[in-house]
């Protein structure tokens, strides 16, 4: 979960949370559904009650809700984005994920409200990327067939 929160820029608080929870649960001499058993997860150094409840889940199913969304894949047409001129992947993973741009109209109004230039990890002009949204947004020319005589 720390990989999937850190690729889309959660807070670094929580990241290194769930690592250091990671590193002692990893480290633990026995195994983890015996802490379970005894109630004794949040006795674990770094884990308190969410993600105790977490582990339990997926103790119990197998799998963890939380970790199954940030799992979920980006649309195609918006990991494109990546390919316009200051953005990155993680950047445009946050953008989708964190702040629910997900059209590039709702992009181009990020943009224009000056607001993306506050993003962490924005590393391109304005302009620059406006230019772009309205290119991608044209329709590709079509090229006209010429007529036999």
């Amino acid at each position: 979960m720390a990989e999937r929160l850190a690729a889309q820029r959660a807070n670094p608080y929580r990241v290194r949370a769930y690592r250091k929870a990671a590193e002692n649960i990893e480290a633990l001499e026995e195994d983890i559904a015996d802490v379970a058993s005894r109630q004794a997860l949040e006795d674990i150094d770094g884990v308190g009650s969410d993600l105790a409840d977490k582990i339990e889940e997926f103790l119990r199913t197998g799998t963890i809700q939380a970790y199954e969304a940030l799992r979920t894949p980006l649309p195609e047409a918006v990991k494109t984005w990546a390919q316009l001129p200051g953005l990155s992947e993680s950047l445009v993973s946050y953008l989708y994920t964190r702040l629910s741009i997900t059209t590039l109209t709702d992009l181009e109004q990020l943009v224009r409200s000056h607001m993306l230039r506050t993003v962490p990890g924005f590393t391109g002009s304005e302009e620059r990327l406006l230019e772009a949204i309205a290119a991608s947004q044209q329709p590709s020319p079509t090229r006209k067939r010429e007529e036999a005589p």
